[in-house]
């Protein structure tokens, strides 16, 4: 074969690739917030033990993905989900702006509220996301989340702000025809789901923390047609169109312990129910679509050193990944699922096969195995965190099982941090094959963005 074949060859396997590469029509990134590989080896233990694996551990391909931020070595959920949104790297607490945008926190409103955005013009710059350049080729559009709406995650979708904390202004952004609307998302993000009504709707004596300026951003998106749901079944009494969903007045939606323990009388929706809906309603599009499904409420019992809760939102997220997973086809849909950050989360001791990770380490007899103090610990432990104590007493299967444990921490914080951690990455379907090997966060933007050809 002479230089010319071998040339025109190379050619043609570049061009097949680049067509492989945009093959993708849809694309579901799932985002579970803070599930760092640890979190990921106790869910399965948890869930299904050693030799079972999670829905999401049986995607064909995997890769591992470096978090650091901008300006430091551990980042927040703002600049790691604008990672992969964007292919920015920003500073912590910024969305969806230009790496050299300063973080500026929200003032105080004169009713106690950080709703002021002090977001300077020539701080920095916008920077497109996924979803816009999704809405640009005619593609329907949604973001998912147990977390309220305009938490960092969801907000990094849709919005562009120099500080996440400034709920107010985020919200504005994802309303057609208002004042703040992000205009880059054409008629709106077609699908929103998630918590936090107290930023779109007006402050009153029944509504302390609502919004200073009066608007109410629910009525604005029903006058530009959108369906408005606040519980279960009316999320599931929606049939097509747009859909703005609220399931919490204030705050983010149940950790999912706490709504399975509700049953029959649960009036928020599962994430795998959110889920399924969003896809039914944005499936309809010839053009495709792109949607983002976060178990938010992981990151938030893992700050509280509550392993238990953690975990079992981790499970919910996996369920909702197995509930994607069958509705679409996957000739066409990409599914990618990761986390934004890690935590300081560790798995410790030396328990025995099948031994509960949520309870003592224990040997194959079921004994436990003891400190230097002769106390028994558990095989789950954070790095820091609020439950310190001044001295280690004996701990028992019962007292650490229980649903409002906190596990031991070995710095006494208010709150768990973050860890620096690199974090993993699953996925199948159309431009999955280049999930592979270990890549900075940004790279997986240009990765999704190459499956759908934008």
């Amino acid at each position: 074969m002479n230089k010319h074949t071998i040339a025109a060859a190379l050619g043609l396997a570049l061009a097949s690739s680049a067509t492989l590469a945009a093959d993708a029509k849809n694309v579901i990134l799932f985002i579970g917030d803070g599930m760092g590989p640890t979190v990921l080896t106790a869910t399965r233990l948890y869930k299904v033990g050693e030799e079972g694996d999670l829905e999401m551990m049986k995607l064909p391909y995997a890769a591992r993905i470096k978090t650091f931020s901008h300006d430091a070595q551990t980042t927040d959920s703002a600049p790691s989900m604008a990672a992969y949104t964007t292919g920015v790297k920003m500073n912590n607490e910024v969305i969806g702006m230009s790496s050299d945008t300063v973080a500026v926190a929200p003032g105080k409103d004169a009713n106690g509220n950080k709703s002021i955005n002090y977001c300077a013009s020539d701080n920095g710059t916008p920077v497109p996301t996924l979803l816009e350049l999704a809405k640009a080729a005619g593609k329907s559009v949604g973001a998912v989340t147990t977390t309220e709406l305009t938490h960092a995650t969801p907000a990094a979708t849709y919005a562009h702000i120099c500080h996440r904390d400034a709920a107010y202004a985020i919200a504005e952004q994802a309303v057609p025809g208002g004042a703040g609307f992000n205009s880059a998302l054409k008629e709106g993000v077609d699908v929103l789901l998630g918590g936090g009504a107290n930023h779109w709707t007006p402050y009153s004596a029944d509504n302390p923390k609502g919004r200073a300026d009066g608007r109410d951003l629910t009525k604005e998106l029903q006058d530009q047609g959108y369906h408005y749901v606040t519980d279960k079944s009316a999320l599931a009494g929606v049939a097509s169109g747009r859909v703005l969903g609220l399931f919490s007045q204030t705050s983010h939606l149940d950790y999912d312990l706490d709504r399975q323990a509700e049953g029959a009388a649960a009036t928020q929706p599962s994430l795998s129910e959110m889920t399924a809906k969003a896809i039914d309603l944005l499936a309809p599009n010839d053009q495709g679509y792109f949607l983002m499904v976060e178990g938010g409420r992981i990151d938030h019992a893992l700050h509280g050193t509550n392993a238990k809760r953690a975990l079992a939102d981790a499970v919910a997220l996996d369920e909702a990944v197995k509930t994607a997973l069958g509705k679409v086809d996957l000739n066409e849909t990409l599914v990618v699922v990761t986390a934004d950050h890690d935590h300081t989360m560790t798995l410790n001791g030396y328990a025995a096969k099948g031994n509960k990770v949520l309870d003592l380490v224990k040997d194959k007899e079921g004994n436990p195995a003891l400190d230097a103090d002769g106390n028994p610990y558990t095989a789950l432990v954070f790095g820091n965190g609020p439950n310190r104590p001044d001295h280690r007493t004996a701990l028992t299967s019962e007292q650490v099982s229980a649903d409002d444990y906190q596990q031991e921490t070995g710095v006494e914080l208010s709150s768990e941090t973050h860890g620096g951690g690199d974090v993993m990455l699953f996925a199948d379907g159309p431009g999955s094959r280049a999930f592979k090997g270990t890549f900075d966060n940004t790279q997986v933007f240009g990765k999704i963005k190459a499956a759908l050809g934008l």
